[in-house]
């Protein structure tokens, strides 16, 4: 089904009550948590669980607190919260943004930093700037040496290396 890139995708109203009860959730699961591992005053100081108690009671408060003033919008909660159009623009960058995370260090395999963040340029620059792979190439590939010289050398800033670095002797 072929979906309008006008067509709304939800109200604001919907959106914030979704939100605001998943913050609640959130907020009681941390409270709950905090409680089995001991929320109160011990003699020798807080135990384990006393700030993150308090923290998860400001969130299930403050969820709350949003759940009503969305409540309170009237027709301004009618109105659109997101298009398909704007959605797919969103997802153009954060699908990407996710796989770049998971390439940078994950249990199965690895890239390291520099390949993955080498990668994520060219997956831009080709898709979305329609550069030719000779400038994709010296870009991103000049840019990870420059930023490995630097963390890695220069500054001393051990990042999470790929197979690359590895055969250079950087581990």
């Amino acid at each position: 089904m072929q979906q309008s890139h006008d067509r709304a995708i939800g109200t604001v109203l919907v959106w914030e009550i979704l939100v605001a009860v998943a913050f609640f959730v959130f907020g009681a699961v941390v409270v709950w948590d905090s409680q089995r591992l001991g929320a109160s005053w011990a003699s020798d100081g807080p135990q384990a669980g006393y700030f993150p108690f308090y923290i998860g009671l400001l969130i299930c408060i403050s969820s709350v607190a949003n759940l009503i003033a969305a409540l309170g919008k009237g027709s301004k909660g009618a109105r659109a919260f997101v298009t398909w159009g704007q959605l797919r623009m969103v997802l153009i960058v954060m699908v990407p943004s996710i796989v770049y995370v998971a390439l940078i260090e994950n249990p199965l395999y690895s890239l390291g930093i520099y390949e993955a963040s080498a990668l994520f340029i060219a997956a831009f620059m080709r898709h979305l700037g329609k550069y030719s792979w000779p400038k994709i190439a010296g870009v991103s590939i000049g840019v990870m040496v420059a930023f490995f010289l630097m963390f890695e050398v220069w500054f001393k800033v051990p990042l999470p290396k790929g197979p690359i670095e590895a055969l250079i002797g950087f581990r």
